[in-house]
């Protein structure tokens, strides 16, 4: 299950299901997945795929077509950013960082962040809750 989230003035924000599978449905237990082909590119948009979700965290990859970001926000749990494809802006309290392919950074809870395509990239998305900070 993918979501896509169209970055357009017609609608911002919405997120839109792609495919059969139910909602927030994680990846096939006790099988090889590549990591870079689980989630693909759509023009103009960001998708995120579920890799595992628990009520003690989640994992999803995500893709940002080339141009598209995704609004400033915080998270009550750090948050580890991995790149798998590409290269990412992110702005984490206003600082900025270009992460390469290969590269990770450890959002800190409670911390204004955002993410810029400044070229088309893939990442994955690490939360453990364990307990607000």
């Amino acid at each position: 299950m993918h979501e896509i989230m169209k970055n357009d003035k017609s609608s911002p924000g919405v997120l839109i299901s792609k495919g059969d599978q139910k909602m927030d449905a994680e990846l096939e237990k006790s099988k090889v997945h590549i990591v870079v082909e689980i989630i693909e590119y759509v023009p103009h948009a960001v998708l995120s795929k579920t890799i595992i979700k628990k009520t003690t965290g989640n994992i999803t990859v995500s893709s940002f077509a080339l141009g598209e970001e995704l609004a400033e926000k915080t998270s009550p749990f750090d948050n580890y950013i991995q790149i798998i494809d590409g290269s990412a802006e992110v702005i984490i309290n206003e600082k900025k960082y270009k992460l390469n392919l290969g590269e990770g950074i450890i959002i800190p809870a409670h911390a204004p962040h955002c993410f810029n395509a400044n070229e088309q990239f893939k990442m994955i998305s690490t939360i453990i809750k364990s307990g607000y900070e």
